[in-house]
């Protein structure tokens, strides 16, 4: 009986103590709100992307996973660029294919396996 006792008011010691230091929070009070992080090295807005700033790109995270909007902001800025690659590489390819298809005047064919002409020296 004496044990019961014992860990009773063991029991009711520590429970009041968690309970005054949740509570009462010491002299400081509650612990204030932190500015949420962010992006500590975000995509350079100055010039195009580069491979290594997409393998350098770390998220902060946040109480769900990752920011929402910085996620957001930098796949619709890689989004953006890589569509304007492939509009300048699909102009780039057509611009060749047209170059090729048009003969020269008073020229036959060359084929990269041509020698180029030296000056007129034999």
């Amino acid at each position: 009986m004496v044990m019961f006792l014992f860990l009773v008011v063991a029991l009711a010691v520590v429970v009041a103590a968690v309970t005054l230091s949740v509570v009462g929070g010491g002299e400081s009070g509650p612990l204030p709100e932190v500015a949420p992080e962010r992006l500590q090295d975000p995509l350079p807005p100055d010039r195009p992307v580069h491979r290594g700033d997409v393998e350098s790109l770390r998220f902060p995270l946040a109480p769900r996973g990752y920011r929402m909007a910085d996620v957001d902001d930098a796949l619709s800025r890689l989004g953006a660029e890589l569509a304007e690659r492939d509009a300048r590489i699909a102009d780039l390819e057509s611009a060749l294919a047209g170059a090729q298809a048009a003969p020269h005047p008073g020229h036959a064919p060359r084929t990269s396996l041509d020698k180029p002409e030296q000056d007129g020296r034999a």
